[in-house]
């Protein structure tokens, strides 16, 4: 089972990309620096938030603008990926590996649940 399968996002953008143009501009570089701008949108909304605030905001009238960054954050990531040949889901498979060895769940206490 994938924990990341981007093929059909790959694919769709890659021809939207193209039928405008676009690809020559769709450099790793490129890609890069256009999903910092969209991850730094996506932060923009939350600045001067409380905790809370954050936690409520997809009820509120900014859920449309998260959803439009998150998609554009997605689109910009399948892009970088097939610029970059890389392989998301053994990728986050590896690092979740990792991450559980750097970081092992602490034992449950005896006798408790």
């Amino acid at each position: 089972m994938s924990l990341i399968d981007l093929r059909n996002l790959q694919q769709a953008a890659a021809a939207f990309g193209e039928a405008r143009g676009w690809g020559k501009y769709h450099s790793p570089k490129n890609l890069a620096m256009a999903l910092s701008v969209e991850v730094a949108e996506l932060v923009e909304i939350f600045q001067w938030q409380t905790e809370d605030e954050s936690r409520e905001v997809m009820a509120g009238a900014e859920r449309e603008h998260v959803e439009q960054e998150l998609a554009d954050i997605t689109i910009y990531l399948a892009q970088l990926v097939t610029a970059l040949g890389v392989d998301l889901d053994a990728a986050v498979r590896a690092k979740m590996e990792r991450n559980a060895r750097k970081y092992p769940a602490p034992a449950p206490a005896p006798g408790g649940e």
